[in-house]
């Protein structure tokens, strides 16, 4: 079981709203689209990316931006250009005052901006993440992070001027895909840099012995899992196991499991109908109460609480 890929199994594009905005310089697009997560792709220039109470990060030609968590942010040529057009939730365009004239709504399918061969390309999609599981990837990232070109994969960022203009039968789903396939690759490419500060749990994932033990927790989260079982396992003694575990991921390998549970249970709580009995058996407890008390402990709230605000 690939960690990241469990993580990033339900955080897949549906209905993904995309936005081809073309300019020329001065520029500055800001984006409200209000989304738990989205792409930024400087695909023609080289600009700014901009974010309230963060420092500025600068994109050159092909970089890819990761932007997590609802707040605005804006691209742009320099950090003083006012911004000229702002994307509002839903991939609706507005011209904002002292915008070139020349600057219309819509340049064609979800193109904006100014003349389509304009000196400045930016390209943006957003998910709607939903589930615990999506949320503990999203916690993983910084608010913005930028990838440069040279180290995410060309051929797929290459494809999205084209598939972005085109209006041909099934193209959302084309879209959709693309996007699930440019943040993996984007996100492969981040948590592989020295700077990215990866999380516990994909690092441990190249280690022998904390990533053998992740995986096994992964596969069968619902197993009565001991440390001593879980080093058998392994190969590996129980001390050597909880050292190494904790040194990689950060937390022992029991703690790590009971969050994973109340993980899975909060987002089982959220999309079934499953009594919590139910939820607590498929996830490792012995009963609904047993679930309880931990769910309790872990998140504050009971899981029918949880279930309730959801």
């Amino acid at each position: 079981m690939d960690v990241l890929d469990e993580l990033l199994a339900g955080t897949r594009a549906q209905d993904g709203v995309f936005n081809l905005t073309i300019l020329d310089l001065p520029w500055a697009l800001e984006i409200r689209d209000e989304a738990p997560l989205a792409l930024a792709i400087l695909v023609r220039g080289s600009g700014w990316l901009a974010r309230d109470g963060l420092e500025p990060l600068r994109m050159e030609q092909g970089d890819v931006a990761i932007v997590t968590g609802p707040e605005p942010y804006v691209v742009s040529d320099s950090l003083s250009t006012a911004p000229q057009l702002r994307i509002h939730p839903g991939g609706i365009c507005e011209p904002l005052p002292g915008a070139p004239i020349d600057y219309s709504a819509r340049l064609g399918v979800r193109t904006y901006g100014a003349r389509k061969s304009g000196e400045v390309m930016v390209a943006s999609g957003t998910y709607q993440v939903a589930g615990d599981v999506n949320r503990r990837l999203i916690t993983a990232l910084p608010p913005v992070l930028v990838v440069p070109a040279a180290e995410v994969a060309g051929s797929v960022m290459d494809m999205i001027t084209s598939e972005i203009q085109r209006d041909a039968p099934g193209q959302q789903s084309v879209l959709d895909r693309w996007l699930d396939l440019a943040l993996i690759t984007t996100l492969r490419a981040w948590f592989a840099r020295p700077d990215s500060h990866a999380p516990g749990w994909y690092q441990a994932q190249t280690d022998p012995v904390a990533g053998t033990a992740l995986r096994l927790l992964h596969e069968d989260p619902a197993y009565p899992w001991n440390v001593t079982e879980l080093a058998d396992r392994v190969g590996i003694s129980r001390a050597s196991l909880a050292r190494r575990f904790s040194a990689v991921v950060g937390e022992a390998p029991m703690s790590y499991l009971t969050g994973w549970r109340i993980t899975l249970a909060a987002d089982q709580l959220r999309s079934t109908r499953d009594t919590v009995e139910t939820i607590a058996r498929r996830v490792g407890y012995a009963n609904a109460f047993a679930l309880s008390v931990a769910f309790k402990r872990v998140r504050g709230v009971t899981p029918t609480a949880h279930r309730r605000a959801a």
